[in-house]
């Protein structure tokens, strides 16, 4: 049996609705009851004898271009089909790809680990070997059925060191003396010298300054000015790696002035913006962005460049002036990252924390996928187990209820990239139970945010159907979508069961792939709902995802209403 609950304009002197399943709901349109049988048999199918069901990724069969066929992660099937519903994993997980996993079998290793997006930074690295690792990601989601998608992360106009020489990285030791030079170079620099890409950099430092590498992960002090060099003695040891971000204090103030005068763009992101739209990207990130501005300019210019581009804009939140304009970059933007080892540069340590907790739960108000970034895991390019503090900084994330977590140098080109994603996904999947079973239900109020009365109607639903999710314990909350809004509205409320969408498009799909709780499944659908309810259970039927009796309520973006049923 289906209980429906169909909302629409139409005036009607007194609202009617159902107590048992939101109490605390007193919506602004009229509901109507229905009740109505829906079946579903695998005669729905053609040729669905021949659907795939296996449990081993190695042998999932894979056929795109067939109209019956259903699309969802490889791994994902795996799990519900072994440990059901409850024991998908709800917090996204996004890797750097770099020379440590570049290889097509050490990225569909990450794909099987739970790696929701790619990403490709564009620090390091030339366009060539980027359009590599790209096409290497989508043959991987063609072939072994994934929906990894791709984000390109630009370098921004900041202050940064130098590639140091083509090494991976180098250790500077406490007392070491080390020049850092505007020079450019002819040939290799002599042994402790990092070049620097700003011209104005020996005029601006001065003597007794503090250097901090990568956000204070080594500290220098300024002892020398000899020209376009500057000698500085290290006084907090650490690993510096290529392209790292320089900043400098004075009299314990950040210098910002120089900084503040440079562009969120440069000439070279331009060029790699380019690159990522011909490339087909499914997210920029654009590094420390200062205003909502810049957001905007960029997609005018996406939109100008390619019509039909689904690219989403991340902003990522990493200096003071970010901060300072947070709510209308947030508003601005398609998602945020919180990149918190150059906002610690710029910030005070101690503040970083209630930052993160800020970005967090305003990007969660205004329905903005948000990415927490940086130092996850450092330990770990190095050793094969975290510390302690690590794990319970993932869990601080994890319970804060971010979107996604993000491995940076410990899947580029750490030496244990399986073992930090490992580590990463028991570590959500441990506290999201925990969660649930101690039914801590969400306290935050979740304010409108809807621009116009159709999507009013759309926002009341989602929290209506959430509500009823948790209240009812289902085991699932179906989501019809063409363009992910809707998705993401039950997303954003963040229910106790996994979110099933469906949606037309791959591109959708994979941008999906980001937004917390979200699995996200390629349907070709109608605007008949109980012909896709049908043709839905079927598929999944078939391929021992779902299973007679399971609770389930369905939504769409196309018919605004809310459909609770048991899977015939």
């Amino acid at each position: 049996m289906s209980q429906s609950l169909n909302f629409t304009t139409s005036p009607i002197s007194k609202p009617f609705y159902s107590k048992p399943y939101f109490p605390s709901f007193t919506p602004q349109f009229s509901l109507k009851f229905l009740r109505k049988p829906i079946t579903a048999s695998l005669s729905d199918l053609n040729n669905s004898s021949s659907a795939p069901s296996p449990v081993l990724i190695s042998q999932f069969n894979w056929s795109a271009s067939d109209s019956t066929s259903i699309e969802v992660d490889a791994v994902t099937e795996a799990e519900l089909k072994e440990n059901g519903f409850r024991s998908t994993r709800r917090t996204k997980l996004i890797c750097t790809v770099g020379p440590a996993t570049c290889g097509f079998q050490q990225l569909e290793a990450l794909a099987v680990g739970g790696m929701n997006v790619a990403r490709i930074n564009m620090c390091h690295g030339t366009r060539e070997w980027h359009k590599m690792v790209i096409e290497r990601v989508r043959r991987l989601n063609e072939e072994k059925g994934f929906a990894v998608a791709v984000m390109m992360d630009t370098e921004g106009s900041e202050i940064h060191m130098g590639d140091l020489g083509g090494a991976q990285s180098a250790k500077a030791e406490d007392g070491e003396i080390w020049t850092f030079t505007v020079r450019t170079p002819d040939s290799p620099l002599p042994e402790r010298t990092i070049n620097v890409n700003y011209d104005g950099f020996a005029e601006d430092v001065k003597v007794g300054d503090e250097l901090l590498v990568d956000g204070g992960m080594v500290r220098f002090e300024v002892i020398e000015k000899i020209g376009p060099d500057v000698k500085c003695k290290c006084t907090d040891p650490g690993l510096l790696l290529p392209r790292a971000n320089l900043t400098f204090w004075r009299d314990g103030s950040l210098v910002r002035e120089r900084n503040a005068m440079l562009p969120t763009i440069s000439s070279k992101d331009w060029l790699d913006i380019d690159f990522g739209i011909a490339e087909g990207v499914d997210f920029i990130a654009i590094s420390f962005v200062k205003s909502a501005e810049v957001i905007n300019h960029l997609k005018s210019y996406i939109k100008a460049r390619s019509r039909d581009s689904d690219v989403s804009v991340i902003a990522k939140i990493e200096s003071i002036d970010s901060l300072a304009n947070l709510e209308e970059i947030i508003q601005a933007s398609d998602g945020i990252m919180v990149a918190r080892g150059d906002l610690g540069a710029q910030i005070p340590l101690e503040q970083v924390p209630s930052a993160q907790q800020e970005i967090v739960q305003l990007c969660r108000q205004l329905n903005k996928p948000v990415i927490v970034a940086s130092q996850l895991l450092e330990s770990m390019i190095e050793y094969p187990t975290p510390t302690r503090a690590e794990v319970a900084d993932v869990s601080e994330a994890v319970r804060q209820r971010a979107d996604a977590l993000m491995l940076s140098g410990e899947s580029a080109m750490g030496q244990f990239p399986d073992k930090a994603l490992s580590v990463l996904r028991s570590v959500s999947l441990r506290i999201e139970r925990w969660w649930r079973e101690e039914k801590r239900h969400e306290s935050m109020e979740l304010q409108d945010i809807a621009s116009s009365f159709s999507d009013s109607i759309s926002e009341e639903i989602c929290n209506s159907a959430a509500k009823m999710a948790n209240n009812l314990e289902v085991d699932a909350l179906f989501v019809y979508t063409k363009t992910g809004h809707m998705a993401s509205l039950l997303s954003r409320c963040r229910p106790d069961c996994p979110i099933f969408a469906f949606t037309t498009t791959t591109s959708v799909r994979r941008c999906l792939n980001l937004q917390w709780g979200l699995i996200p499944f390629r349907l070709s659908f109608s605007d008949d709902m109980e012909s896709n309810l049908n043709r839905t259970f079927a598929l999944l039927k078939a391929r021992g995802m779902i299973k007679s009796g399971d609770l389930v309520i369905a939504v769409s973006d196309m018919l605004q209403s809310i459909q609770v049923m048991n899977v015939p």
